[in-house]
């Protein structure tokens, strides 16, 4: 199973801008993964995929999406508007208050997880959102699982975007993958940055965004002194392609822009291509 990730697309930050530059980004990744050689099962968009989740923003990530012949499924961050995405993408499962569904797969099964507070910037994970997670962990306890997720339930470093590691929610969501060892990975976004972590034994991936990217800087942030430091950066879009091998989740990025390639697979490197495969088949 291959799993496309985006994440914190902010679609709608130039209102009325035709040439919004967080649609062109987003353009240029989505037009990345329809031409690229790793055609994924299914891509899974987490969260914060409009600015403010008005519904022409919607739509235009719908119509952008639209060329991808694969399943493309949408989730809530804080940004984000749960009736108007659902107006845009109707074929999303959900219920009366949340969107939480399950991916199937033939080996393994992906969580989306809701974790959308109205008018609150982090994250939050209630008693019901809690109780459906654990009933689907219960009832599929030998099959690998994948869980996604727009808020990462860890303190990052970048304090000025992070929650507070004693949040009840992030508790909340601990208690309730406690034990069920089929869980063998956690995807995220929110913090528009590549960040891995071990996470209460369980791997945890935050891929960057495709809007621009959160400045790497983790010193502490004192929000009644501005510092000038930089916060936000214009460097390239990303995305991430999850390879389920059947035993390990195997994650990799890619930053998508204009990129020169230095080489090609021809005569000039068949012979470290084929020294290479030889000593993986113990050949060599």
């Amino acid at each position: 199973m291959l799993i496309a990730q985006i994440t914190d697309v902010h679609i709608g930050f130039d209102q009325g801008n035709p040439d919004e530059y967080n649609m062109e980004r987003l353009e240029a990744v989505i037009q990345r993964l329809v031409d690229a050689p790793n055609a994924p099962d299914a891509l899974v968009m987490t969260g914060d995929l409009t600015e403010f989740g008005d519904a022409p923003s919607y739509k235009r990530l719908a119509e952008a999406v639209d060329i991808c012949p694969f399943p493309v499924w949408p989730m809530v961050g804080n940004h984000d508007d749960r009736d108007a995405m659902l107006a845009a993408f109707p074929d999303t499962p959900s219920n009366e208050s949340f969107i939480q569904f399950a991916i199937e797969a033939e080996d393994a099964r992906v969580l989306l997880l809701d974790t959308l507070e109205p008018g609150r910037h982090g994250g939050a994970f209630c008693e019901a959102r809690a109780a459906w997670l654990q009933s689907e962990l219960a009832a599929h306890p030998n099959t690998p699982t994948i869980i996604a997720m727009h808020h990462p339930p860890f303190e990052s470093g970048i304090s000025w975007l992070d929650g507070n590691a004693n949040e009840p929610w992030m508790k909340r969501f601990a208690d309730s993958i406690a034990g069920h060892g089929q869980v063998q990975a956690i995807l995220s976004g929110h913090l528009h940055r590549n960040i891995h972590a071990l996470w209460n034994g369980v791997p945890l991936t935050v891929c960057a965004s495709t809007a621009p990217l959160v400045a790497l800087d983790l010193r502490p942030i004192n929000p009644k002194k501005p510092d000038k430091r930089a916060m936000i950066t214009d460097e390239y879009p990303v995305y991430a392609l999850h390879h389920w091998d059947g035993e390990r989740l195997i994650s990799h990025f890619e930053a998508v822009d204009d990129h020169r390639v230095f080489a090609r697979f021809d005569k000039s490197l068949q012979e470290i291509v084929k020294h290479i495969d030889e000593e993986r088949r113990g050949l060599g």
